[in-house]
């Protein structure tokens, strides 16, 4: 049966604000950082299905959450392309050759590494309650191409930014190969048992407004649109952290069911602006989590008080930070649910 979550993501109002935490699965749980001292690095970790659902799990056991998000990365997509990946102790994810040195050609896909993640959402779904929503998800294709041009992270993707402007044909088809794999990676996991999917894109705010048209908008529409021809009963979470004002027209160009706020969208603001009726998803600041205190409770029950007639799941403006204490989560959870 439909939980909680899952109603609100559809439109409905329930009797409660549901909520899950980005990043909930992770380095802040004493248990995920022993079962990765056990099993080694990130990566073998995403790719041992059984750890993987683990890890899935084990912030539901803890905090009774409404949905658990899929314990994987974004990057996946382009391992599963051909393109090598590594994470480095303290320096984050590489991708190898970046495709400021090599062509998409040179790469030779091997998709069966997406057989491991469908496992693992086969694996959470059968062990999550009813009304527990299991969550797949996937990086938006700018988010991905930034990675996949550097070949690492970068404070403001100068190099995909510099790339879409002086060569936009290539760029096209390197945005073009990752919706297509990214369309084929959320049917597989939504096959698999994810009822509602979530697009990441942690970089949009990086461009100006004619480059998110073409790079974030139009991406997201068409692989929402592919979506809803194949499984047009999941909800497609759209998330472009930065959007800023530009988040208006994304939520009603892309398709989206549900749109995710980062922390700096003003909820009073995005009320007023986002589409009537249309569920919105957020959006506390990770810090203030981290801090903790009187200050969290009041911005929490300001938040909720702002959407109290709209359909809203509660969340992060982005990830849980790995150092955020256990005791601040136990106090926002219970400020939620005794709102």
């Amino acid at each position: 049966m439909p939980g909680l979550l899952l109603d609100t993501l559809r439109g409905l109002k329930g009797e409660r604000t549901p909520m899950w935490l980005m990043r909930q699965a992770g380095r802040y749980l004493p248990k995920y950082r022993e079962l990765r001292a056990q099993k080694g690095g990130f990566l073998e970790l995403v790719y041992d299905s059984e750890a993987a659902a683990e890890i899935t799990i084990q912030p539901l056991r803890r905090f009774g959450f409404d949905g658990a998000i899929l314990f994987s990365d974004i990057l996946i997509v382009p391992h599963a392309m051909g393109q090598g990946l590594e994470f480095l102790a303290g320096e984050g994810p590489k991708l190898s050759p970046p495709l400021l040195e090599a062509k998409l050609e040179d790469f030779t896909a091997e998709p069966a590494r997406f057989e491991a993640i469908y496992e693992t959402v086969r694996l959470c779904r059968a062990q999550l309650d009813d009304g527990v929503t299991m969550l797949g998800f996937a990086g938006s294709p700018w988010t991905v191409a930034t990675y996949m041009v550097a070949g690492e992270g970068s404070r403001d993707q100068h190099a995909t930014r510099e790339l879409a402007y002086a060569d936009p044909a290539r760029f096209q088809a390197i945005i073009d190969a990752i919706i297509e794999v990214s369309v084929t990676y959320l049917r597989g996991q939504i096959d698999a048992g994810a009822e509602a999917v979530q697009l990441f894109d942690s970089w949009a705010g990086s461009l100006a407004p004619d480059q998110f048209d073409r790079w974030v908008i139009a991406p997201n529409a068409a692989i929402t649109a592919a979506l809803k021809q194949s499984h047009p009963d999941t909800p497609v979470i759209g998330f472009p952290k930065g959007a800023g004002t530009k988040l208006a027209a994304y939520a009603r160009e892309t398709g989206v069911d549900a749109v995710g706020l980062d922390e700096t969208i003003d909820p009073e603001w995005a009320h007023r602006e986002l589409p009537q009726g249309m569920p919105v998803q957020g959006n506390l600041d990770p810090l203030l989590l981290m801090a903790g205190g009187a200050p969290l409770v009041e911005r929490t029950r300001f938040i909720l008080r702002t959407f109290a007639e709209r359909p809203h799941v509660f969340n992060l403006g982005h990830g849980i930070g790995q150092f955020t204490p256990i005791e601040h989560v136990e106090q926002l959870v219970a400020t939620v649910r005794s709102a």
